[in-house]
């Protein structure tokens, strides 16, 4: 099968840093900004992963770098960033993607002081970090775009959710609008895409098809997703068509947070 040519948009030759891309959500988010002309600078910490992600966006005619961070470290990040911009260009676009629910979930009371840390330490740390980081180019150039990943568990409290991950992705909604509202006035834009559960390879493998089928049937759009919806999701709001959008909260998920 022949795969799809890059196709041109407004973020055409912009460098796209995208965080936690090796695999999963993140993957699928450079997968598809490569194939609308953007740069991407694709982060991970698996290289043989983050080189078969290369190997796909070159085979579409995209270009793509790989780099390897710890993003709890800010130092770690702060090199990351120079590195990129000295090897490939201005960092005009961030997806914040790095993160995942490192506990299991359990009575507030039984969550460990180690496990919370660490939760919060791989989500919102490192979007923290490297919005730090990245920011000041992009408000001394007078432009830029920074999209974070949150999560329907951050206004869904429920007993499957570990506390720890949900809490964390909601301070990332509440630290995007922030960074909103302080980088409107330099040309920065700073929005949130929100998913629900996200049929990634993972989540294949460790939610069985009959939970799976089940799960569906919950949403108004009765399916789970997959990782090219939260992909198309951030690419428009990286895009000049979103151009007025800032400060959101975007939920991808099949309407399963409409009540709350």
């Amino acid at each position: 099968m022949t795969e799809p040519s890059v196709e041109t948009t407004s973020s055409r030759g912009q460098v796209a840093l995208v965080t936690g891309s090796s695999r999963g959500i993140g993957r699928a988010i450079a997968i598809e900004l490569a194939r609308h002309g953007t740069i991407v600078a694709a982060h991970g910490r698996d290289t043989d992963a983050l080189e078969d992600v290369q190997q796909h966006i070159k085979r579409q005619g995209g270009q793509c770098f790989t780099f390897v961070a710890e993003l709890t470290d800010s130092r770690q990040v702060n090199h990351l960033v120079r590195q990129i911009e000295d090897e490939v260009g201005p960092i005009e676009i961030l997806v914040a993607n790095a993160g995942g629910p490192p506990t299991r979930p359990e009575p507030v009371e039984e969550v460990s002081e180690e496990d919370f840390r660490a939760t919060v330490e791989v989500n919102l740390m490192s979007t923290f970090f490297t919005i730090k980081a990245v920011l000041p180019g992009m408000k001394k150039r007078g432009r830029g775009n920074i999209v974070t990943i949150s999560s329907g568990a951050a206004r869904r409290p429920h007993a499957q959710s570990p506390i720890a991950y949900a809490a964390s992705k909601a301070a990332i909604e509440l630290l995007t609008k922030d960074v909103a509202l302080q980088a409107g006035p330099h040309g920065v834009r700073a929005n949130c895409v929100s998913p629900e559960t996200i049929l990634t390879n993972a989540n294949l493998a460790r939610i069985p098809s009959g939970l799976q089928e089940s799960m569906a049937a919950d949403h108004p759009v009765p399916r789970l997703g997959v990782p090219e919806d939260i992909a198309k999701a951030v690419r428009f709001l990286t895009s000049e068509e979103s151009a007025w959008i800032t400060g959101v909260v975007l939920d991808v998920a099949g309407g399963a947070v409409i009540t709350q």
